[in-house]
Parts: structure tokens; sequence; C-alpha cells
């Protein structure tokens, strides 16, 4: 067993953390339809900045990115300078922060777009379940493919928000590769259909994501880098697991690690649902990865202290614990009772159920 703590201080490729606890992206909704952050998410990151490192809520890198009304965007200046008090704060604190950059694909809808356009994807498959719009709830419109042309501009889009994330005062920036999102979808023999150069074989499928952390280093140093994958997650937009997942995503880990990126952050399961590591061989993933390994899914004190000791990973993720209990860090230093927040205010509103949430007494 390793010495090391779950609340030991640590490295993340180049970033210092105090602990081996990171707040995991959770959306919240606050933002304008503008994607300008609200001044809320001042204090909201501020009260949180005792975890090791903050990662944001899912942030949009283009308009064209956006599935859901009222998330944050990091493409234009006024986003950049709602983002900037944001990371000031934290810093101010002792924290460490870095933003997840967002493209939905086709968990979108028409409302969302541009003059009413559809949606993009690699392919022209509908997606299932429910995004939000102004209106309310919506089946997700049909999408488009994307023309082979029109790649190079959704990674510019990446490069871009990379830059404006460093311009906003970031520690770092976090490829939000998951949860059925474009960049998975495109890994996904189930969601790519294509026959070009980014279809078809496993190096074609996961060759977007290839190219978009290369770009996105091109503003970064690597190890300022990091990326999230979940190979066994199928509950966003009722999508079909790739038919071979621990062959894609070991492929996609090794590619990424020789890159040297700061981390892989890879949710063990199915989000909101139980840990499910068992299913998939997260070790290997680990390995073949060969850096630093953020675990995420339903961990709890007892299993993030197990996972650290034993060197299973280097940093654990806690999601749904930080809404209530922006201490949690001491929290579970301390094993002190948690607040299950409502889950009526996780998204949209104001300070109700964000931020006024207080730390645990005696």
């Amino acid at each position: 067993m390793s010495k090391t703590t779950l609340f030991s201080k640590g490295k993340v490729g180049a970033i210092d953390v105090a602990n081996r606890i990171a707040m995991a992206p959770l959306t919240r909704s606050r933002s304008g339809m503008d994607g300008v952050q609200s001044p809320l998410a001042i204090e909201y990151y501020r009260q949180r900045a005792s975890a090791g490192l903050i990662v944001t809520e899912a942030t949009n890198i283009s308009q064209q990115a956006r599935g859901y009304a009222y998330t944050p965007g990091i493409y234009t200046g006024a986003q950049v300078e709602a983002w900037a008090p944001v990371t000031r704060a934290v810093h101010d604190a002792g924290g460490r922060i870095v933003v997840q950059l967002w493209h939905v694909g086709r968990m979108s809808h028409t409302s969302l777009q541009a003059g009413g356009g559809s949606p993009v994807a690699p392919s022209a498959i509908q997606g299932g379940d429910e995004i939000f719009t102004e209106s309310g709830p919506a089946r997700p419109s049909m999408p488009r493919a994307l023309r082979i042309d029109e790649i190079p501009g959704i990674i510019q889009d990446y490069r871009h928000a990379g830059q404006l994330a460093k311009d906003a005062g970031f520690d770092g920036v976090e490829i939000h590769s998951a949860n059925c999102y474009l960049l998975e979808q495109f890994i996904r023999d189930s969601t790519n259909q294509r026959t070009d150069a980014y279809g078809g074989s496993v190096q074609n499928r996961t060759r977007l994501v290839v190219e978009v952390a290369n770009a996105i280093c091109e503003a970064w140093e690597s190890d300022r880098v990091g990326i999230r994958l979940s190979p066994i997650t199928h509950a966003v937009g009722d999508t079909p697991l790739d038919s071979d997942p621990q062959s894609t995503y070991g492929y996609l880990a090794e590619q990424l690690g020789k890159m040297k990126l700061a981390y892989l952050h890879c949710v063990e399961g199915q989000t909101r649902g139980e840990n499910a590591s068992d299913a998939f061989d997260f070790k290997a993933l680990h390995a073949a990865f060969g850096g630093t390994y953020m675990a995420n899914n339903s961990y709890n004190r007892e299993l993030a202290s197990r996972a650290i000791e034993s060197g299973h990973a280097d940093i654990i993720a806690f999601g749904r614990p930080f809404i209530g209990n922006p201490d949690l860090v001491s929290r579970l230093q301390h094993d002190y009772q948690c607040v299950d927040a409502p889950t009526d205010t996780y998204y949209g509103g104001g300070a109700k159920g964000y931020v006024d949430f207080p730390p645990y007494t005696t």
C-alpha cells in the first residue's frame, strides 16, 4: 500500500494540488443565454477551492457546441471577462481550477443553434432522452452529419476556447470527450457510421479526439491539459456502447499518453449510477495512458481512500457531494456528515441551492 492518502499533496501534470480530491464538473445552469457566467459563480467556486483541483461545469466552445440552455461558454470576450474573477477568487483562496471544454454534438436542439440550424454529429443519428431549451425540456433535434471540410473548424473552435481559457486565468483545461457528447460520438461505432478518415477503424474514429488534444496543446503545455473519457456510460441520449470498448478506449488512452497530458479522467460506470469498474478494466486503461489517473463515479470516503492508497487512482473526483458541501474536503478528512442537496435547485435559479450551503459546524 502506498503512503499517499486522499489528503496528501501532489501534482496533476504541472499543477500543484493540496490533496487528491477533485471537484468534478457539475452543470448548474446559472449563466445567461449569451453564455456569460453568472457573478454568483465567483462565490460558488471560491467556496469549493479547498478541493485539490476544481474542474468547472462543462463549458461550450462555440454556440454550435451548446445543447442546454443557461450553460456558460468560453468563446467570446464577454465570457472571458466573466470567468476571470472566478479564477482569481479560487486562486486567492489557495485553489486550482481548470475549465472543461464542451461540444454536445447531436445532444442539442434547433432552438439553441444559430439561425435555428440542425445540431451536428459524426452521423445523422438522432439522440434520445431530453435536453433543456429556454421553453423547457425537449428531445434533441435530428442532427446532420458534419462534412469533412467542416472538421478543421471544430478543431479551431477547441483551439480558440483553449486560448481564451488561458486569458481567463485558468490553471489548465479538460477536454470533455465523455458522456456521449460530440467527441465520444466520433469514438463509438454505435454513433459513428462515417466512411471517410474519421470513421470505420479505431484509428479513424479516435482521430478527432487526438487532433483536438494536439490543437489545445498549441495553446497550453500538454501537462496542463486533461481529458475525460467514459467507456461504459450510455445514460446520455440513449447512446449505445462501442462494440469493443476495451480495445477502442485502450488504443485512445495509449495515443493520449504519448502526448504526456496532465491526466486522464474516467467515469467508471453510469453517470449518477453505481460505480461499475468491474465491468471494464480501468486499470488497463490507466496503464495504457501511463500518467496521472483521475477516477470518478459514486466514490465515497472509504472507496476513495482505498483507490488512492492501492494505486488504482492518483486523484478522485467527487461530483454531487460538492453541491451541498462546499467544505467537502474537510468533511471527508474528519468524517463529518454530508448534506444531500435538494435536486430541485441543481439547475437554474439564483443563489438558493447554489451558494447558500454553510460549512460544517460542531
